[in-house]
């Protein structure tokens, strides 16, 4: 999405108009560690471009610093062609593991969120920062680094950083990690990283792609922090999390950005499971709304989100 070779703007604009049609007003849109490492004023100019197209559809936009899933080992340049039938098998992680795992690298990443949130630090355009989506989330489907101990330890101390240099910048807008694990009640399964996110969040920001009951009990649970609740990912049908669950979050005053929109390259329409046992071209999409000429995957989802949206 971001390279200078690949950076597609028309696309962007296009697919965004079909979002702002569905009634989406946010957008959730990855950054990355290594696109501002190569060519700093470049990468801004592209984010700059892709928040004014937003803008012009009135969407605001939630950008994501850094990443912990899927592959810990990315690179710059031309990236692989998807694996057939796999979810994500293009997706890498930020920062990548070599510095994730190296202390003694990361002021790299430290002028990376200062430059980047300096850049952007009063836009109204930007809704909040989602400062490191899932920062331990485990790397048994790509490569197996170390225990998950290990992970949660050293995100623990980097997240601390990070939001301790987002607030050296002095942002006006909230800043937040997700939160995307939970006991069989709603509660957070806590431990030191998540106390961390709990604590330094401006909003509680989560992951919850589970059925109805379930999404109720967590929201319930969060909701006695005190803050404004965000859910920055679900939709997942195979797995319970369906477009009917908009309704949960509409009452419950909690915002919520599914993932996917369009169909495309990160093959999230096949399911998580596709990593581990072979999956069919023909089964239910897990993601993702609409088809790359933007018809719907299912026409009264989207009337869903219409109705629900407009009203």
């Amino acid at each position: 999405m971001w390279q200078a070779e690949t950076f597609d703007i028309s696309t962007i604009e296009r697919e965004l108009t079909w979002a702002a049609d569905i009634g989406m007003n946010t957008v959730r849109i990855y950054l990355h560690d290594l696109l501002f490492a190569e060519e700093p004023r470049d990468f801004l100019g592209r984010i700059e471009k892709v928040f004014s197209v937003a803008a012009s559809k009135d969407i605001g936009v939630i950008p994501v610093l850094f990443d912990g899933v899927w592959n810990p080992k990315p690179q710059l340049g031309k990236q692989p062609e998807p694996k057939p039938f796999l979810h994500n098998s293009m997706w890498v992680q930020s920062p990548g593991s070599d510095m994730f795992y190296d202390r003694s690298r990361w002021s790299e990443l430290r002028n990376y969120v200062f430059e980047v949130l300096s850049f952007f630090k009063d836009d109204e355009r930007v809704i909040a920062w989602d400062l490191f989506n899932e920062p331990d989330q485990v790397d048994v489907v790509t490569l197996k680094l170390g225990s998950r101990n290990e992970k949660i330890t050293t995100a623990t101390e980097l997240v601390g950083a990070v939001f301790g240099w987002a607030r050296e910048v002095g942002v006006t807008q909230p800043l937040t990690v997700g939160v995307w694990e939970y006991d069989k009640d709603g509660q957070v399964a806590m431990n030191s990283l998540n106390q961390l996110i709990v604590d330094q969040s401006d909003i509680i920001s989560f992951h919850c792609y589970e059925p109805r009951e379930k999404l109720t009990a967590v929201i319930n649970a969060l909701a006695t922090h005190g803050r404004p609740l965000l859910c920055t990912e679900w939709l997942a049908r195979s797995a319970g999390s369906t477009v009917d669950l908009l309704s949960v979050f509409k009452d419950a005053g909690v915002g919520a950005i599914n993932w996917g929109l369009v169909d495309g390259r990160t093959q999230t329409r096949f399911p998580w499971r596709s990593w581990t046992e072979q999956v069919d071209d023909d089964e239910p999409w897990f993601h993702e709304l609409l088809h790359p000429d933007g018809t719907a995957y299912d026409v009264q989802e989207i009337e869903t989100f219409r109705r629900l949206t407009s009203s």
